[in-house]
């Protein structure tokens, strides 16, 4: 019988232990399809310009992946597709009439600076494309602010025209919003604004895939929008109804599109449930508060990589201790440590 029995070998390893397997290449693999139908309406609407801007991000960021790790001897890491992600969601971030210089600058900035000079996928602590449309934003603002006429409005307006003013900055100047902004319109997308930002159905089938797929959690994309959604309501504006001005301030901007493909960076945003319904509810105050008091009518981008730096104390804050530990274990195990550093001062001192 023993000399009978099959010889196995077992590989005993340390925990985590992955019980699917599901790597980091089927995940972004799952965003990129989760993008189709956001970057499918972006240049339906916005036409060949919009192409153009999605393209050179995504080879622009996996060619800077592909040169910094080749010039530094490091493995190649384009197989996993997260450079390609990457530049996919800083082109959603980015205006339609952007010049493809630019679109080159911000991928660099995203790929090099943000992503692998602090070792790569798993350790930058910002979002990547966020972090390149801040700088951006910061160095071409007239680029970065010029919003060219959608397909889907062009009838409306002179034939000469080329460019108009976005929902937000109607909200943030105080003026009346046009009847061609309704809350349907900017469901739909027939509004200015970046490629990935301004239909609120295609971004929702996308994000609904994410969950379906189980790539992100309600707990941030829920908690981020229903802050935004309860103190617009609550504090409302002069010149709109609440459920109005609640509306508008969802529907228009990148709050949707931010909710689900920004803020949910699996290496800078919390790790527990609880740790990430407070990342969430911290986006939605910041988004909030730079819309009310901040220079910049849209706050998304900001309020994302202000929560990113907070991450590490979210996280330390909602820690979770092995099974069994009770709270009063662990306010024992603190006890004995603060002991034992009075006692060695204490000794430290005498000698």
């Amino acid at each position: 019988m023993m000399g009978n029995r099959e010889k196995r070998t077992y590989v005993v390893t340390s925990n985590p232990i992955v019980r699917q397997k599901r790597g980091t290449r089927d995940i972004m693999l799952d965003v990129i399809i989760a993008l189709i139908p956001t970057m499918a309406f972006g240049v339906y609407n916005f036409g060949v310009p919009a192409l153009t801007v999605i393209l050179v991000a995504m080879v622009s960021s996996a060619f800077f992946e592909w040169a910094y790790r080749k010039l530094l001897h490091k493995s190649n890491t384009l197989g996993d597709c997260s450079a390609l992600v990457t530049g996919a969601i800083l082109a959603m971030a980015l205006p339609p009439s952007s010049p493809w210089w630019m679109v080159v600058i911000g991928s660099f900035f995203a790929i090099v600076f943000v992503k692998q000079l602090y070792g790569g996928l798993g350790k930058n602590f910002l979002n990547p494309a966020l972090a390149g449309r801040a700088f951006l934003t910061a160095s071409y603002a007239g680029h970065m602010t010029n919003w060219v006429i959608p397909r889907t409005l062009t009838a409306g307006f002179a034939a000469d025209a080329t460019t108009m003013a976005t929902p937000l900055a109607y909200l943030y100047s105080g003026e009346a919003m046009p009847e061609y902004y309704s809350r349907i319109d900017m469901m739909l997308g027939h509004l200015p604004g970046s490629i990935g930002e301004v239909c609120t159905i295609a971004i929702l089938l996308g994000g609904a895939y994410l969950l379906i797929r189980k790539v992100i959690t309600w707990h941030i994309p829920v908690s981020f929008i229903g802050t935004v959604a309860v103190l617009c309501l609550i504090f409302g504006h002069e010149g709109y109804g609440r459920i109005d001005w609640m509306g508008y301030n969802i529907f228009a901007g990148g709050l949707i599109f931010g909710a689900f493909f920004m803020a949910n960076d699996y290496s800078c945003s919390p790790v527990v449930p609880e740790g990430q319904i407070i990342y969430g509810i911290g986006c939605g105050i910041i988004t909030v508060l730079i819309r009310y008091f901040g220079s910049y009518p849209e706050g998304v981008t900001y309020a994302i990589l202000v929560m990113n730096l907070c991450t590490w104390a979210i996280d330390k804050l909602t820690k979770r201790y092995q099974f069994g530990v009770s709270k009063e274990d662990i306010k024992a195990m603190k006890q004995a440590k603060k002991e034992a550093k009075k006692a060695a001062k204490e000794e430290g001192g005498a000698a």
